[in-house]
């Protein structure tokens, strides 16, 4: 009995993959929806200019946009990521614990209920007004309680682990988790006005315990490392799983990776500066988030040329296996993004691009290309391990693939050449020192860019829509396979 091999339980991987799929769907629905109002405002009145429109309108469907592709996809992406790693690597199974069971059930239910609560406020409009930390107090509270939840099954399964060596995507987990703790906690500290004012105003309702200046300098401490701590180090821990087990290949080279890993501790905490430059933070303290910015190019293209490496003598892997080709995109894209983001951190060009649409082609090329493509990739080699199927269709893997490669590049040169084009028209002057273009100039001028910022949306989400029916027909109809074709590459039917 001793020597059975283990049974993992992927019971609560796999409620995080239907809630990461669902979410991701309508968070990436709402995001199309939007840019096509960019595009066509007219759009936002299409059922009438009455009460409907006033939850269509940018200003109400962005937030919900931001926050449920964030923390809807990706979170639930990277949890169920952690219930079959953490399982796999730390050679533990969560049955062989009750406790860590029940946490592990409540971590979910908890999360799933403060996300339709989530989404409801955001329609209503009630928010504290800070980019990625909208909520008010009493969803922060919840917050916290759905965080702990998952450090503690954190904790649960390192303490009772058989494999005493730590591998390193265990070590990006547990960074996510305390610095996203630490985060949450400083930037959302706030005073319920209700309870302040004597019963005035809603009891919802909070302000900041910091001010002006130093409100804005903790806001973007959280808002850029918010980019660090869940849209960058839980990623690195799937691929630097995910690709070894894919296509059989050792790490290229764990010092590296251990390297890696503590330039971006040490760096990424600094760089939240360059979010406010030229504003009334003391200039020191913006160049230090640039010059820190520029430093970052080491340690992230050190991950990512890790990745890449991996590959080395096996690229004939990428173009036959659709998982592969996922991961190493993934990879590229995130050098291509930690490249331009240090790039748009520079003083100089920042003064042309801050405010531009060259920001959000720059988040959506690191999102859409490195986030998206990774988690898609870790669910499709987890579905067969977890159901015992292979994937429903290698072709549909192939075709989602280019299509929203395609997308993200309509997408991301789009508003690279509509972001630049602000910029300097912004800046231009005539030779009385009057500005030479009104605002409604630039905008007159951007439009053919934002339709096809719209286009490229729109190619993507459908790209997502093939991955959720692969997935579907993959649980539902998938030939069924034995253990052994599931040592390492993936088996899909043609």
């Amino acid at each position: 009995m001793e020597d059975r091999p283990l049974e993992y339980d992927y019971s609560v991987s796999k409620l995080f993959i239907y809630t990461s799929l669902g979410i991701g769907f309508v968070g990436m629905l709402v995001g199309v929806i939007i840019a096509w109002e960019m595009a066509f405002p007219a759009i936002n009145t299409i059922f009438g200019d009455g009460a409907i429109a006033e939850y269509t309108n940018f200003s109400r469907l962005r937030v919900l946009h931001t926050d449920s592709v964030i923390y809807g996809f990706v979170l639930s992406g990277v949890w169920a990521s952690w219930y079959y790693v953490g399982q796999r690597v730390l050679k533990v199974s969560m049955a062989e614990s009750k406790t860590l069971m029940f946490i592990g059930y409540a971590h979910f239910w908890i999360y799933l209920f403060a996300a339709v609560v989530l989404v409801i406020s955001l329609l209503m409009g009630i928010t504290q007004s800070k980019e990625y930390a909208e909520f008010e107090w009493p969803l922060d509270l919840g917050i916290t309680v759905v965080w702990l939840l998952w450090g503690a099954s954190i904790a649960g399964l390192i303490g009772m682990r058989r494999e005493k060596t730590l591998y390193i995507s265990i070590w990006y987990y547990i960074a996510t988790f305390l610095a996203v703790a630490m985060l949450h906690l400083l930037n959302n500290l706030a005073i319920p006005t209700y309870f302040a004012s004597d019963g005035v105003g809603a009891w919802y309702h909070s302000v900041s315990m910091y001010a002006g200046t130093n409100d804005a300098l903790v806001q973007w401490w959280f808002g850029h490392n918010a980019v660090a701590f869940v849209l960058t180090t839980p990623i690195i821990a799937i691929i630097y799983y995910f690709l070894p087990k894919e296509s059989g290949q050792a790490i290229y080279s764990y010092k590296l990776s251990l390297l890696s890993f503590w330039g971006l501790m040490f760096i990424y905490l600094w760089a939240g500066g360059h979010h406010i430059l030229f504003s009334t933070v003391p200039d020191w303290v913006q160049t230090l988030g640039s010059v820190f910015s520029i430093i970052l190019i080491l340690p992230s293209w050190g991950s990512a040329i890790n990745m890449l490496l991996t590959m080395k003598g096996e690229w004939q892997q990428v173009a036959s296996n659709p998982i592969i080709k996922f991961l190493v995109m993934g990879s590229t894209f995130y050098m291509f993004s930690t490249l331009e983001g240090p790039i748009q951190a520079i003083k100089s060009v920042n003064a042309i691009a801050h405010f531009t649409d060259w920001i959000v082609g720059h988040v959506h090329d690191g999102a859409l290309g490195w986030v998206v493509f990774v988690i898609m990739a870790a669910v499709y080699h987890m579905l067969p391990r977890m159901y015992g199927r292979e994937i429903y269709s290698k072709k549909i893997m192939g075709t989602q693939f280019w299509i929203q490669t395609l997308g993200i590049v309509l997408y991301f040169t789009s508003m690279w050449i509509a972001g630049i084009t602000q910029g300097m028209m912004w800046r231009a002057h005539d030779e009385f020192g009057n500005l030479a273009y009104s605002f409604i100039d630039t905008v007159t001028v951007l439009h053919p860019y934002f339709v096809i910022r719209a286009v490229g949306g729109s190619l993507y989400l459908f790209g997502f829509a093939l991955f959720i029916y692969n997935v579907v027909q993959t649980i539902r109809s998938g030939r069924k396979v034995e253990a052994s074709e599931l040592q390492n590459a993936t088996p899909m039917a043609a």
